[in-house]
């Protein structure tokens, strides 16, 4: 095979019918005809030489070669992308798109706000925000489909040596409940009341509820013990659930500001316990890096960055020891 068997066009419509699992599919979201999309592959199938879809199935599955060529096509695909961002940068922020990754509770609750910042100042540039879990998050970043990234959890261990991880801020996960309560009224809570109180939660999965779990702990709270009442899949439909009297909750801070300001929830100070996690920024060093990313980074992160820790990816980091100093010396909210 001298020359190169395949059209980007056609790495494409692979790509496509792999993550639609049907050429019709495929075939809708490329807004192409579904005989398009089939001749495409046939001919595909034919320069290859080689089968790459097994056609028994209900589903279309790739075989062992599909799945080489879905593997090799995405990097393809991506720098290609990247190729294009590079050549819009050239216009100096006059055009081009950032895209960004974020967690769940970053990209519903933080990010926005980041995002209408920087549309203020740079409204010729397009933002693309990607939502996903932390480790798919990072998976993105670490194949250059996203720019940046702001998580909440730990970067998968394969991935730590190869993305630059910042942190960034501190992120509080305060104890809620409805201002009707009994416990709604008190300043704080000793520890052990958290037993008498019925929680709802994500599920034992997920980041948040896996940090919770952790601090707890640390402070001799055994998390096995706490009453789950429900788990749900969304903060903001726990959210709900504690304003409709169905439970407490430990939710970050970032998701309840106007609950609070309207006093549809109340916030439980626990004593000698604060619960708190970090969030971290995360690049890939060997991929480009956009003039709007980086604008992003230098001027729109170091705002919303109330612990001071972020001035930018040219500052050193503090150390963690750092860290647990300057999150001891801040004065307790209640």
């Amino acid at each position: 095979m001298s020359d190169i068997p395949f059209t980007l066009d056609q790495l494409r419509i692979l790509k496509a019918i792999a993550s639609e699992g049907s050429f019709k599919r495929a075939a809708d979201t490329l807004y192409i005809s579904q005989p398009a999309v089939s001749l495409q592959v046939q001919n595909l199938e034919r320069q290859m030489d080689v089968p790459l879809f097994d056609r028994g199935g209900r589903r279309a599955q790739l075989t062992e070669a599909g799945q080489l060529l879905l593997s090799y096509g995405e990097k393809v695909l991506s720098l290609c992308q990247e190729t294009c961002r590079a050549i819009e940068d050239l216009q100096n922020l006059q055009g081009g798109t950032l895209l960004i990754g974020a967690s769940q509770t970053t990209g519903t609750y933080l990010l926005p706000r980041m995002i209408g910042a920087f549309r203020q100042k740079y409204t010729d540039v397009a933002v693309q925000l990607h939502v996903h879990s932390t480790r798919r998050t990072s998976w993105s970043v670490a194949n250059g489909q996203v720019d940046l990234a702001i998580i909440g959890g730990e970067v998968p261990t394969e991935l730590q040596d190869t993305l630059d991880i910042y942190p960034y801020a501190e992120d509080e996960l305060a104890l809620i409940v409805t201002g009707s309560h009994p416990m709604a009224k008190l300043e704080a809570i000793p520890k052990e009341d958290l037993y008498k109180l019925g929680f709802i939660t994500l599920d034992s999965q997920s980041t948040i509820r896996k940090v919770i779990d952790q601090v707890l702990v640390r402070h001799n709270i055994n998390s096995k013990r706490l009453k789950i009442e429900m788990e749900l899949n969304s903060i903001e439909a726990i959210k709900n659930a504690v304003q409709s009297g169905l439970g407490a909750a430990f939710v970050s801070t970032t998701a309840i500001e106007k609950e609070l300001q309207m006093q549809t929830l109340r916030r439980l100070a626990i004593e000698d316990v604060s619960v708190r996690r970090t969030l971290s920024l995360i690049v890939n060093p060997n991929r480009y890096r956009s003039k709007a990313a980086e604008a992003f980074m230098q001027e729109i992160l170091p705002l919303y960055c109330t612990d001071g820790w972020f001035k930018g990816l040219d500052t050193p980091q503090p150390t963690q020891s750092n860290r647990r100093r300057a999150a001891a010396s801040k004065p307790s909210r209640s």
